[in-house]
C-alpha cells in the first residue's frame, strides 16, 4: 500500500512540470514542503510561473486554491474573515476569508503592514484562526506559498526573523533554460494543458504519515546538527539556525527522502535541502542582504563539516 501511494509522487511532479518546464527540483522541493507540513517562501522575479505552478499543484492534489494580493491597505480581516451582524437572526455570522482553503498564495507578502503579515502566523503554525474568541480550524493540508520580489524593496515591509522562521523552505524558480523557454514560446497561446488529479486528499494524509516513519540514523542526525552548529559558530554569520530550524531541517529531509522513493535519510538529502532551509534563516555580518555571499557561506558549511562514512539503512 505504501509503495502504491509513494509511487504517485513522481507522477505528481510530472503533472506540475506540464506547466513549469525544466524546474523539476523546485517542484520536488515544493511538494517536499507540503508533505512535511511546512510552508514555502518564493523569492523570485515576476513572471516566472509561480502562480501557475501553485494553481496546478492544488488541482493535482484535489485541493482548493485562494490568492491574496498583499497591499499596504490590506487588513487582517481581509485574510481571515469577519463577523457580520445578521439583523434577521440578531446574531453575528462569521464570513470566512480566503485563508480557508487548501493552498493559499500570499502574493508579495512584504508589501503589506506587519499587522496583516502577523495574521498569517497563527494560521501557519496552528492551522487555525481566532476571531472574537472563537477558534476556526483550517484544512489539515493548509499550505501557504508566499512570494516576494528580491529586486524591489521600496515601499516594502521586510518580514521579521520570527515570521521567516515559520517557512520551511525559501525557494526560487528562476528563469527557464533557453530550450525550455523556446518550447514555451512556440506553444500555441490558445492551447490549454489538461491537469489531472493525481493524488486525493486522503492519499496526501497517508504520505504525511509515511514521512513520520522515514528512518533517520543517529549518525545522519548528528551530521545535520553539526551543520546547524557550524552555522552558529561561523565568523560571517551573526544569526544561525534556531532549534525550530533544526526540527524543520530533519522533517524536510524525511519528506525529501520520500520524494526520492526512499524510507531513510542520507547526508545527501540534508545537503540538497540545506540552501532552501538555511537561506532565509541565516543573517550575515554587516546587516545587508547579499545572495551571492550567502550562497558562498552555505557552500562552506557543506564543505567544512565532515560527512559520516557509515550509514545504517532500514
Amino acid at each position: 500500500m505504501q509503495e502504491e501511494v509513494t509511487g504517485k509522487i513522481p507522477r505528481l511532479i510530472d503533472e506540475v512540470e506540464k506547466i513549469i518546464f525544466g524546474k523539476r527540483e523546485s517542484i520536488r522541493l515544493t511538494i517536499t514542503a507540503l508533505l512535511a507540513g511546512g510552508h514555502v517562501l518564493f523569492e523570485d522575479v515576476p513572471g516566472v510561473g509561480k502562480t501557475m505552478m501553485i494553481k496546478t499543484l492544488a488541482k493535482a492534489i484535489s485541493g482548493t486554491f485562494s490568492r491574496v494580493q498583499f497591499t499596504p491597505d490590506l487588513l487582517p480581516s481581509d485574510i481571515t474573515g469577519v463577523a457580520i451582524f445578521n439583523s434577521q437572526t440578531n446574531q453575528f455570522e462569521f464570513r470566512k476569508g480566503p485563508i480557508f482553503t487548501t493552498i493559499l498564495l500570499a502574493d508579495e507578502i512584504n508589501r503589506t503592514t506587519p499587522r496583516s503579515q502577523a495574521a498569517l502566523l497563527e494560521a501557519m503554525s496552528e492551522r487555525a484562526v481566532t476571531i472574537d474568541n472563537h477558534t476556526h480550524l483550517l484544512s489539515s493540508h493548509f499550505f501557504v506559498l508566499a512570494t516576494q520580489n528580491p529586486i524591489e524593496f521600496e515601499g516594502t515591509y521586510p518580514l521579521p526573523e520570527a515570521q521567516l522562521d515559520r517557512f520551511l523552505f525559501r525557494l526560487s524558480i528562476g528563469y527557464p533554460s533557453f530550450d525550455d523557454e523556446l518550447n514555451l514560446m512556440l506553444r500555441p497561446q490558445q492551447e490549454e494543458v489538461e491537469i489531472n488529479q493525481v493524488i486525493t486528499s486522503e492519499e496526501v494524509e497517508e504520505l504525511k504519515n509515511f514521512v513520520a516513519q522515514v528512518y533517520v540514523d543517529k549518525q545522519v542526525a548528528k551530521y545535520g546538527l553539526e551543520l546547524i552548529t557550524a552555522s552558529r559558530n561561523h565568523p560571517e554569520i551573526v544569526l544561525g539556525i534556531s532549534p525550530r530550524g533544526s526540527s524543520a531541517f530533519i522533517q524536510g529531509a524525511r519528506a525529501y527522502a520520500l520524494t526520492q522513493g526512499r524510507t531513510y535519510v542520507t547526508p545527501e538529502d540534508l545537503q540538497n535541502i540545506l540552501p532552501a532551509t538555511f537561506g532565509h534563516r541565516l543573517r550575515l555580518e554587516g546587516g545587508y542582504y547579499d545572495e551571492q555571499r550567502l550562497n558562498s557561506v552555505m557552500e562552506q558549511l557543506i564543505e567544512e563539516v565532515p560527512v559520516p562514512i557509515r550509514q545504517v539503512r532500514r
